[in-house]
């Protein structure tokens, strides 16, 4: 596997109209890339969806022992991450247009499902353990259940609260049943949608806009918690949020915020 001419392309197309980097950060981000292919292909791995972290572990490893800086390693985490945080977006705008296509029941769920999980960030046994009552529309906000039986409230924003008021109050009765109970996710045959169904509508998802990488509900969850940590959260807001029992668990995403001042800087600086 190798870094094509439209991969690159398009990876490039959204270094520089989403995360507007300087045409230095651009050629870096794509070298960080192909430096991976090319390591996962001594690994023997010639698909995206073949990936899994050891591989990446194994990479940044190998840097470090040819003697890569520090900075220089934390950089190429971020060129990787953002690869994840564009998928989740482009997982979305795929659904979008399959749900206005189709139009069908499940279409509408799917887009629901998806914008939930990116807009709340919340674990894909959180959401498929929703019930109706669980969300409050009037406070942009659900009730979750997470590890350890500890609820907490999760705000919901306005895009995922209207495909949720779409599915729920178009579509789910063609799928409902007397198995359906309070359930706001359902599946094919009236029952509450379980995680394999779940994992299987963001995997699709991921297949219809062709990316070749295996990447499920946990990617919207990273992306989210990316996302409000680059819109200025504070690390005790996205732990909140999350449902994390520590707060060393939420540190993992504190290198986006680093990003996001480390780019400031070179925009505004005179000596940058």
């Amino acid at each position: 596997m190798a870094l094509d001419s439209e991969l690159a392309k398009a990876y490039r197309s959204h270094l520089i109209s989403e995360r507007n980097l300087s045409e230095n950060s651009i050629r870096a981000y794509l070298a960080d890339l192909e430096s991976l292919l090319l390591h996962i292909n001594q690994l023997g791995v010639t698909e995206f969806a073949q990936l899994e972290l050891n591989h990446i572990r194994s990479w940044l490893a190998n840097l470090s022992t040819k003697g890569a800086a520090r900075s220089s390693i934390t950089r190429r985490v971020v060129s990787i991450r953002v690869l994840d945080i564009e998928s989740a977006a482009l997982t979305i705008r795929a659904l979008e247009v399959r749900a206005q296509e189709e139009a069908s029941a499940s279409s509408l769920r799917d887009l629901a499902l998806v914008e939930v999980l990116y807009g709340s960030g919340i674990r894909i046994s959180e959401l498929v353990g929703l019930d109706l009552g669980d969300i409050d529309r009037q406070r942009s906000t659900i009730k979750v259940m997470g590890k350890g039986s500890k609820e907490r409230i999760v705000p919901l924003g306005q895009p995922a609260i209207a495909a949720l008021d779409n599915w729920i109050n178009n579509a789910r009765s063609e799928l409902a049943s007397q198995s359906s109970g309070n359930a706001v996710f359902i599946g094919s045959r009236g029952k509450r949608i379980d995680q394999r169904v779940a994992r299987s509508v963001v995997y699709q998802a991921m297949e219809a806009i062709g990316s070749d990488k295996k990447l499920g509900p946990h990617t919207l969850r990273h992306s989210a918690a990316t996302h409000l940590l680059e819109g200025g959260a504070d690390l005790r807001t996205v732990q909140e949020i999350l449902g994390h029992s520590s707060l060393a668990t939420t540190q993992i995403y504190t290198h986006v915020s680093q990003e996001r001042i480390k780019k400031a800087y070179e925009q505004a600086h005179p000596r940058a």
